[in-house]
């Protein structure tokens, strides 16, 4: 097993395991918060209810060009746009895109193209940093996009869901995906291992080699040693602690494993999203929000 990914999966089961971690850091922004408002007038905003109940979030590095898909500039010439230098009519009048979109083309009502986002950045990494938080790379991580639903459509707000909210298929992003001074409790969850595969196993859940049978006998033992947490008062870091220990059980064996097993697709739908690592990841980004998750980003 290599270093990377020993360190990948420790990391994964330290997130299960001690998701309060980022408690004490949020109650000093809070407090922090706090001290700010009452130095400052606040400024009061009007904004819209939000529609949006879950995000898919599709990362990918080195993807086609704006001028062949979204944005194309047919009266640049060929110098500018290679061979693909043709657009096509879409269902919503005005909007074109490229010529080799036709089935988008035709579904262009129902989503919607932001052009003007831009950026001056040459570098990959830095570029992806600014584009997911905001901000140019300091020694101060700021979160993600992810990361900040998380916080904001959580635990804390009556998110219920046996799965971390923010999660990432399949590997993790960098440094740029992270929660930053959030904490650790909103840090992506990388399920790792291949959707393609059959069957699909997130990795740094149980050890290879370890059958069901044992690690339920692992848990029973684990609860019969647990006298100091039975014999101290409920508190709001032990129920934290719980929760986390459900929710990592319930990736061994519960519902939620079910939730990542796409065998119970049928062979047809399965097809249609592409028998790729890519394709099944599409389509276990879409079980995930259907099951309620509030934010899932696939890293291809």
């Amino acid at each position: 097993m290599s270093r990377q990914r020993t360190e990948r999966m420790m990391t994964r089961r330290a997130t299960l395991k001690q998701g309060l971690l980022g408690a004490a850091g949020l109650a000093l922004l809070d407090h922090q918060g706090v001290r700010a408002q009452s130095a400052t007038k606040p400024t009061h905003l009007t904004t819209r209810p939000a529609k949006a109940k879950s995000v898919i979030q599709i990362w990918m590095w080195g993807g086609p060009a704006h001028l062949d898909t979204f944005d194309p500039k047919p009266d640049a010439g060929p110098d500018y746009c290679g061979p693909l230098n043709k657009s096509i009519a879409t269902s919503v009048e005005g909007i074109q895109i490229g010529e080799l979109l036709p089935k988008l083309a035709q579904q262009a009502d129902k989503y919607s193209i932001i052009r003007s986002m831009t950026h001056g950045v040459n570098g990959h990494e830095t570029a992806s940093y600014m584009v997911q938080t905001g901000r140019k790379p300091d020694r101060l991580v700021y979160p993600c996009v992810g990361a900040v639903v998380a916080v904001f459509k959580g635990y804390d707000h009556g998110y219920t869901g046996s799965v971390p909210p923010y999660i990432v298929l399949t590997e993790p992003q960098g440094r740029f995906s992270e929660a930053g001074f959030l904490g650790q409790r909103y840090k992506p969850f990388a399920t790792g291992g291949d959707p393609n595969k059959s069957p699909f196993v997130v990795e740094g859940i149980v050890a290879e080699g370890i059958s069901d049978e044992r690690q339920r006998s692992r848990r029973e033992l684990l609860h019969r040693l647990d006298s100091l947490g039975h014999a101290m008062p409920a508190s709001a870091q032990f129920k934290q602690l719980d929760r986390c220990e459900e929710n990592a059980y319930g990736l061994m064996f519960g519902e939620t494993r079910k939730l990542f097993d796409l065998s119970s697709e049928k062979e047809e739908i399965r097809e249609r999203y592409g028998r790729t690592t890519f394709g099944q990841s599409c389509l276990m980004a879409r079980r995930l929000v259907e099951s309620g998750v509030p934010y899932v980003t696939i890293n291809y």
